[in-house]
């Protein structure tokens, strides 16, 4: 059984191709421009038999192509990583493409045999490159887990791409910028990196939960900021993308 927060059909912003996104419920950040704070709590959500999601999956195959099939976001995916195992299995038997968005927060025993065995590709969420910004955005400390993460799914010569919310003020900072490129310039495995441009999007939700939402003063990018921080990331990464 998976507890699914909700499922999108016909993504295209959540891999290659066109996809189903299945945004799964709990996670243990709480990042300040979440646009599904609905998905937080662990205790929220739907739960569905394993097979049923596979089913879902397989009518939807004639549409993926080449390119596209499943994608698991969140909330957080690696929280249900044990349930995603057999998941995962039966996709790759029907020939399906799966790949995991995630926070990287959880590299256990289960994580891991899923992440080398059965995810075709994972989107790691870089939410900041120094500890400070990392606990204001997040609430937790510990950005090294993430690179932690990073590092296995690079020691296993599996694809990866990176993802990177653009906040003015907070991280669009040009200096963050060649840090985050620094770190990782070096990787094989990456694959792409995607610049998400901030929006307030979610605010209904959080204020619907009675939550503050803390980024109201904050603005959206304008075009030359997303255009600056692409350059900035190009002399790293083989290929960058404004989502």
């Amino acid at each position: 059984m998976l507890r699914v927060h909700s499922i999108e059909s016909f993504g295209t912003h959540d891999g290659p191709g066109i996809r189903m996104v299945i945004f799964l419920q709990g996670c243990k950040l709480k990042c300040l421009y979440c646009h599904n704070p609905d998905s937080i709590q662990t205790t929220g959500g739907e739960e569905y038999h394993i097979e049923e999601l596979v089913q879902m999956a397989l009518k939807m195959k004639s549409y993926f192509g080449k390119k596209g099939g499943v994608t698991v976001s969140g909330g957080e995916p690696l929280l249900q990583a044990k349930a995603l195992i057999p998941f995962f299995k039966r996709l790759k038997e029907e020939g399906i493409h799966t790949n995991i968005d995630t926070n990287g927060r959880i590299l256990n025993h289960f994580s891991r045999e899923l992440l080398d065995d059965y995810a075709d590709l994972i989107m790691l969420d870089i939410k900041h490159m120094t500890e400070e910004g990392y606990v204001a955005l997040t609430g937790q400390a510990n950005k090294e887990i993430a690179f932690n993460l990073a590092k296995h799914r690079e020691d296993s010569g599996k694809n990866m791409w990176l993802r990177y919310v653009l906040i003015p003020g907070l991280t669009n900072d040009p200096k963050l910028l060649h840090q985050l490129g620094n770190h990782f310039k070096d990787y094989k495995t990456i694959e792409k990196i995607e610049i998400q441009p901030y929006h307030k999007l979610g605010i209904h939700k959080w204020e619907a939960l009675g939550w503050e939402y803390q980024l109201k003063d904050a603005r959206e990018n304008t075009e030359e900021e997303l255009q600056e921080a692409s350059e900035i990331l190009k002399t790293y990464f083989k290929e960058v993308r404004i989502n």
